[in-house]
């Protein structure tokens, strides 16, 4: 558990760094970091079926984003380009927080979800039973409740501070935006599950690239929608 605390080290740290300096990209990494300290608590207070491979998971989640991150800020040859267009829309300050947080997440859960469950579960799904592969898509849809949990918090310590005309909208809708909020990276996290089932179930690697392409076309449909494109 100690490579977690370090990971959620890190998260803050940069977190902290870019809210100091009015860079946008902090919303979606206090969002991101909040969950992930959840979820290591989660994973000491027993709520997964296998916590090792949730904790590999969650390591594995993590690398994409900041892979992504360094590749971005050096201007790498290869930079993804679904995080390019989240990381370019921070620098838009008429965005709304909301634009912000869920470009992130779209980015981080449509896309380098479905990469990281594949890289845990490649390995193994030949030799998994029915019931072995369910107790897998049990402990990704604990997660689910986790986030659920979480974006209350987020709404109050990240949202709210960000746009204060937030803060009335949720008065008036009580927890109705949480609840709307929750269910859309609810059903975002459903569909990148089957999207690394496709993955798995790929016998050519040709296959498994047009996968990969196809979600990658998605997930920059679903951020130019968030910018109103």
């Amino acid at each position: 558990m100690q490579h977690l605390d370090t990971l959620l080290q890190k998260m803050i740290q940069q977190a902290d760094t870019w809210e100091k300096s009015a860079d946008r990209r902090y919303i979606f990494l206090r969002c991101y970091s909040m969950m992930s300290t959840n979820m290591v608590a989660a994973i000491r207070e027993g709520q997964f079926e296998d916590p090792d491979w949730v904790s590999t998971l969650m390591q594995r989640f993590a690398e994409y984003y900041f892979v992504a991150l360094e590749a971005y800020e050096h201007r790498a040859e290869y930079t993804s380009s679904v995080w390019k267009q989240a990381h370019e829309a921070a620098q838009h300050q008429e965005l709304h927080v909301l634009q912000n947080l869920l470009l992130g997440v779209n980015a981080h859960i449509n896309y380098d979800l479905p990469l990281s469950l594949y890289d845990c579960l490649c390995q193994e799904w030949t030799t998994l039973d029915d019931a072995q592969r369910r107790s897998r898509q049990n402990d990704h849809e604990t997660v689910n409740a986790i986030i659920s949990s979480t974006i209350d918090a987020v709404q109050d310590t990240v949202v709210e501070p960000a746009s204060p005309i937030m803060a009335v909208v949720d008065q008036v809708l009580g927890r109705m935006d949480e609840w709307l909020l929750s269910q859309l990276i609810t059903s975002w996290r459903q569909e990148v599950w089957n999207v690394a089932i496709r993955m798995l179930e790929a016998t050519e690697e040709a296959s498994l690239e047009a996968i990969r392409q196809e979600q990658e076309r998605s997930v920059l449909e679903k951020g130019a929608g968030l910018l109103g494109g």
